[in-house]
């Protein structure tokens, strides 16, 4: 993946989507456990609710048993059978067993022994129905000896079957609206969470590239290490730009001074020359070294506006002022090759820009007019607004007019230049500045001859 300035990230997985399948994964989870519970709970309430009916029905027939004329008697009460209705209209079988000999109801039902005064429930199956069976005994004691007296009670499990299917379709209304609540919130949960780091990654990225400042905004805890280790890096990065920026000024200084020392011997050395050969060779020499001393500078001119433009030094600036104070610096090199300089700025032109940058770029295309300018011509340097713009105008060879489009790129010169000093620098670092600015260099020939660079803004 690509960021927005086209940098390669290396992406491995999503936080967001991570947390957010994660939570989800959780709430489906819970919504089908608390289906499983809410159902086997309210199953085994309904069964526990069957088997005490069934109970309470085997004992009202075991009571209302009796040993009457040494003979048993066993009465079969209306409420034994009455509590068993249903609204599905459930069947209902019964069995009686004395001493294990089957006396009265259905003989083939499913019958099984048990202990005197316990209850056993079970399943079974008769003519078709399954069955929730209740199995009780009773002793009874008469004059000829005891007997036991055995009760089966059994109903069928459609009332049962649909009292639970009711029960299944809430408890998956129940599980479904939890699911779609906790998805919900885990929703808001995910953005609550990733908020911080969003919000985060958005203030730096509204940064400009001069914006060093630390982290300031609070953040949660656990962002704590990785804003430390951000501004730990902004705040080394700061101070490596501020050494490479005093690096560079000291760097020109110490390239320009010895250069211009060695010149000034030369030129020194060859007003004593007599000799042509000498002569020749002397001025060669101060050709090399101000072709040195211009391309050492332009070098390092240019390293420096690089620098400097990744972050702006931004201040309001008058644009008549800043040009009028360089075109003031500029005059005595202007008269000693006989080139007037002259400013128009009839009024103030308001920007917000880096001084330093500016004047840079200016003397740059004040130098290329004043190497192509004949002697005793005008340079016209021109301020505008409206956009706010500098024009260098002068009356020197111009452009070639099909090499316009490459004379900015880095040490690139025009093919009618062959001879005169320079590096190819001067209208790159121009170009530079005016990009760094949000405005661009502007190169054209004048009718009247001679070639117009425009730094509009």
């Amino acid at each position: 993946m690509n960021d927005q300035n086209g940098d390669k990230v290396n992406i491995a997985g999503s936080l967001r989507n991570t947390l957010m399948i994660s939570l989800i994964g959780g709430a489906l989870v819970l919504a089908v456990i608390l289906y499983l519970v809410v159902r086997t709970y309210a199953a085994q309430i309904a069964q526990s609710t069957q088997d005490r009916i069934l109970s309470a029905s085997v004992t009202s027939i075991l009571d209302a048993a009796a040993i009457r004329n040494e003979a048993l008697s066993v009465e079969l009460p209306y409420s034994a059978f009455s509590i068993l209705s249903t609204q599905a209209d459930d069947r209902f079988f019964y069995a009686i067993h004395q001493d294990g000999r089957f006396l009265s109801g259905y003989e083939h039902m499913v019958f099984t022994e048990t202990p005197n005064g316990q209850m056993k429930f079970y399943a079974g199956r008769y003519d078709g129905s399954d069955l929730r069976i209740a199995t009780g005994s009773r002793r009874l004691v008469g004059a000829n000896g005891q007997t036991t007296l055995t009760v089966s009670v059994a109903q069928g499990q459609q009332s049962l079957a649909g009292v639970l299917n009711r029960i299944s379709r809430n408890a998956g209304l129940l599980g479904f609206g939890f699911f779609a609540l906790m998805t919900l919130l885990s929703l808001w949960l995910t953005y609550a969470t990733i908020a911080p780091l969003t919000r985060l990654a958005a203030s730096v990225q509204r940064r400009g590239p001069e914006d060093l400042r630390p982290v300031a905004a609070p953040v949660p805890a656990e962002m704590a290490p990785l804003v430390g280790s951000l501004n730990s890096f902004m705040r080394r990065l700061a101070h490596s730009l501020d050494q490479s920026e005093e690096f560079i000024a000291e760097a020109a200084h110490r390239v320009r001074t010895p250069l211009a020392t060695v010149r000034s011997y030369a030129e020194t050395t060859l007003q004593r020359v007599d000799k042509l050969e000498n002569r020749q060779a002397l001025r060669a020499m101060v050709r090399a070294i101000d072709e040195s001393s211009r391309a050492a500078g332009q070098l390092l001119d240019h390293a420096m506006i690089t620098f400097r433009a990744d972050h702006l030094r931004r201040s309001k600036l008058d644009l008549a002022e800043v040009t009028g104070d360089l075109i003031r610096a500029m005059r005595p090199l202007a008269d000693m090759k006989d080139v007037d300089l002259d400013l128009s700025a009839t009024q103030q032109v308001w920007i917000e820009g880096d001084a330093i940058l500016l004047q840079n770029a200016l003397r740059n295309l004040v130098d290329n007019a004043l190497k192509y300018a004949p002697a005793e011509s005008v340079i016209q340097i021109i301020v505008s607004d409206d956009p706010a713009n500098i024009r260098v105008q002068d009356s020197g060879p111009g452009f070639p007019q099909d090499e316009i489009p490459d004379l900015s790129t880095r040490f690139t010169r025009g093919s009618n230049a062959a001879e005169t000093i320079g590096s190819g620098l001067g209208l790159t670092i121009a170009q530079d500045v005016a990009v760094a600015h949000g405005g661009t260099l502007i190169l054209t020939n004048r009718k009247e001859g001679g070639a117009c660079a425009t730094l509009s803004f």
